[in-house]
């Protein structure tokens, strides 16, 4: 195994960067892991902990196998293939992803181990759910293909695992079919979090994807003012081409990180960006990866938080806990931290995966300084996200405790046994496994 002298790394927030190893999985030599482990590591997008493993081994994915079905949509993937790279072979065959994250810049091994949802969860559910197998190196150094029906509790664990069960090499997954590679979108602007939140229930009946950006710059009756953006695939699309699908380059922010987010810029952006859309439009035309992936257009956006870096909070509390909800957001309103990215969904019914993130209720994600006074504050509407029986979302966390995971998770001790089986010296760790003892 050749292993670079040390490397630093850091999750897309930036906040706590360490000294690795680094090594590709295709020369693995697990006996040279050492007491510290290894932990698989995709394209850096996890924003907490989850793929650093402080002086210890970080394994790199490497592949390129894409095969398509293309009378199935069934697609083998090599799990360093990205989200971006699949689309691009998939869309013009007539298929897409079922399930996308806010970003196309995910690699398969890691939207498995997170168990990534997206804006259709209230209909297709989370990744996990159209993962047919998955093909895993295990800390036993068994090179095993583990599906629902050959090992149910090793794939429900793999699924929104972390990482912490094997290193994932393959998988199989079942795509959609498409006609186009554009969406037809409606938007609606509301003026509360009232309006926001019933128009996004009202739209889930007739739409795939929901979505909304809420205001927490503003104070009152408007706290949680909102863009709410709906549609599906559009059946047609106009050009010569219809499946053509060319993201273009995005922008990059030069230099080095500047802290171009502060607590005025943030309001001055939300009033902006609220006052733009429209008050309700239609079934526009709009291409995939500005529905989906708007932030894959700067490239490292993550880096205008400055060098102290950024958390992305993200928590789920149930359907007729909403008040957690408008509760957060009224938080960070009185508080001004720098902020205009808010973003709300709805999830539809859970998995039996027992660190799958989704459950039915609704979903907020706040992007916050990495502040002591940030961080004081999200301890405080942690503990009234697990009151109300929620929880956070693992492959973004950077500052949950150990307990709020056990509360969080009921089965918790059912992905402990599951390790125990398979990895019981954690030959598989991150620096997320240790802080949160999982």
């Amino acid at each position: 195994m050749s292993v670079a002298a040390t490397h630093r790394v850091s999750g897309w927030g930036n906040t706590t960067p360490v000294r690795v190893r680094l090594v590709d999985d295709a020369e693995v030599d697990m006996s040279a892991f050492g007491s510290r482990g290894a932990i698989p590591r995709g394209l850096g997008r996890a924003y907490g902990d989850a793929a650093q493993n402080s002086g210890g081994t970080v394994v790199r994915a490497t592949g390129e196998t894409i095969d398509l079905d293309d009378a199935t949509g069934l697609v083998r993937v090599s799990a360093a293939v990205s989200i971006d790279e699949l689309l691009r072979h998939v869309i013009p065959a007539g298929w897409f992803v079922p399930v996308s994250a806010g970003t196309r810049f995910v690699t398969i091994g890691g939207a498995i181990a997170a168990d990534i949802h997206g804006k259709n969860h209230h209909r297709d559910g989370s990744f996990g759910d159209w993962v047919r197998s998955v093909r895993m190196l295990l800390a036993s150094g068994d090179d095993v293909v583990v599906t629902p029906q050959s090992d149910p509790e090793l794939f429900a664990a793999t699924c929104g695992g972390m990482g912490l069960t094997g290193l994932i090499r393959e998988a199989t997954v079942q795509l959609i079919p498409v006609s186009s590679s554009q969406m037809a979108v409606s938007t609606r602007r509301c003026n509360d979090l009232d309006a926001v939140m019933s128009t996004m229930v009202d739209a889930e009946d007739t739409n795939r994807y929901t979505v909304a950006w809420v205001d927490a710059t503003v104070r009152g009756a408007r706290c949680g003012r909102g863009i709410v953006t709906f549609g599906d695939h559009a059946e047609d699309a106009s050009g010569a081409d219809p499946t053509a699908y060319r993201p273009r380059s995005p922008v990059r922010i030069p230099g080095p990180a500047v802290p171009l987010v502060n607590s005025v810029t943030g309001r001055i952006f939300s009033e902006m960006w609220f006052r733009r859309a429209p008050r309700a439009r239609d079934d526009e035309t709009m291409s995939i990866p500005a529905y989906f992936h708007p932030l894959d257009g700067v490239d490292r956006w993550n880096r205008v938080w400055g060098r102290r870096g950024f958390v992305q909070h993200q928590f789920v509390v149930p359907l007729d806990a909403d008040d957690v909800v408008r509760e957060a957001l009224a938080t960070v309103a009185a508080s001004r931290p720098a902020n205009f990215l808010n973003v709300l969904k709805r999830f539809g019914p859970g998995s039996d995966r027992p660190l799958s993130f989704p459950m039915p209720g609704w979903t907020l994600t706040m992007d916050l300084p990495a502040t002591a006074e940030v961080a004081s504050m999200l301890r405080g509407l942690d503990e009234r996200v697990l009151a109300a029986g929620g929880r956070h979302y693992l492959a973004k966390d950077a500052l949950v405790s150990p307990a709020a995971v056990s509360a969080g998770y009921p089965d918790l001790e059912r992905f402990r046994s599951v390790r125990d089986r398979v990895d019981p010296n954690r030959v598989w760790c991150s620096d997320l496994s240790r802080r949160l003892g999982l």
